[in-house]
């Protein structure tokens, strides 16, 4: 009875040409995935501690997914070019089976790199949720269409623009209206992405490390003004900060018109209306010029009409403007910056026609 050819491992010596080329396949794509994962500049510039720690993690995967790509598109390409079957050659290929030594290095080298990854991903979580013990508190609503701050460790001011002292930390707690949707804090150049949660409250840390203005989108889609649902964080040195703080709480303090201006202008009213008192020029919403007028045709007194202008803005809608688009955040005011406001707007035009 003739002998049964053994099945079993094909092994054949292994050239230096053939790992020369290897390496140049592996050189190629990997400089590819480099230049694919470098040149576009996919993230913006850190502008906080937490995104530079973020930028790190990501570089890190980055790193492993490119030698990864390499080595696989190196050995693809090599093995199409080396061992393509001829037109003409109809035979089946040499029996072979499992490599033991490939089988583990392939389970094991991706096994350390996943937990790797893993442990770096958790300790940056772990640093970026700690505030430290001089953190600033700012608490954020947002509402269709907009965004609000309160900074209740400094007399409860409040203000359209986030506004934050640089290299000091600050623990953002954020949360949407009970009778409103979901939406989604975020600006780029932080990285940090919450969400705010109607009757939930949620916590986020942000060290801002880089003076600037950055935006503030919401990343939810939360209905037809999603795309207008957009503010400024301004970060600023120290002193800038709290002089900023100081004059607005000695506005708040002092009453009359400084007041009802410090917070016109620090809630962010002159992006949308225009208002000559205050030399703001906004066109999203009515011209506050006219206020005398519109209260007219409102049927109310001027003062009535303001404040409920304010607190309720769908109770009374100018024409030629939708419903919807002016957020009722601003009745979350403190009631002394809510009356200074309307005070402010309605001496500006006392006696307008």
């Amino acid at each position: 009875m003739a002998a049964q050819p053994e099945v079993g491992v094909v092994s054949r010596p292994v050239r230096r040409g053939s790992i020369v080329q290897l390496l140049l396949f592996a050189l190629v794509a990997g400089g590819v995935a480099t230049a694919l994962a470098v040149v576009p500049g996919w993230l913006p510039h850190p502008a906080s501690r937490e995104a530079g720690r973020i930028d790190f993690v990501f570089w890190f995967v980055t790193v492993i997914c490119v030698a990864i790509f390499a080595i696989v598109a190196a050995v693809i390409v090599y093995s199409l070019l080396k061992f393509r079957v001829r037109p003409d050659d109809d035979s089946d290929g040499e029996p072979i089976h499992g490599h033991t030594g490939l089988e583990i290095a392939w389970t094991a080298v991706p096994t350390v790199l996943v937990i790797a990854i893993a442990v770096v991903s958790a300790i940056v979580l772990a640093k970026n949720g700690h505030a430290g013990s001089n953190a600033l508190r700012v608490d954020v609503t947002g509402q269709q269409f907009a965004w609000s701050f309160s900074y209740p460790d400094d007399g409860g001011i409040t203000s359209g623009v986030l506004r934050l002292p640089v290299n000091r930390s600050v623990n953002l707690y954020l949360r949407s209206r009970d009778t409103d949707v979901i939406h989604s804090f975020w600006v780029p150049e932080f990285s940090q992405k919450q969400d705010l949660l109607p009757g939930m409250t949620t916590h986020v840390v942000i060290t801002p490390d880089r003076v600037g203005s950055y935006p503030v989108v919401c990343t939810e889609l939360c209905g037809l003004g999603h795309s207008v649902m957009r503010t400024t964080a301004i970060v600023m040195p120290p002193q800038a900060f709290a002089s900023w703080v100081t004059q607005q709480r000695k506005a708040l303090k002092a009453g009359g018109a400084n007041a009802g201006k410090a917070v016109f202008t620090s809630n962010g009213c002159a992006s949308c209306h225009t208002f000559a008192p205050a030399g703001a020029t906004g066109k999203t919403g009515p011209d506050l010029d006219k206020l005398p007028a519109e209260a007219k045709g409102a049927g109310k007194p001027l003062a009535d009409f303001v404040r409920e202008s304010i607190v309720d803005p769908n109770a009374y809608v100018a024409p030629g403007y939708p419903k919807n688009v002016m957020p009722s955040t601003f009745a979350q005011l403190p009631k002394s910056q809510l009356d200074a406001l309307v005070q402010y707007l309605v001496q500006s035009k006392k006696g307008s026609k």
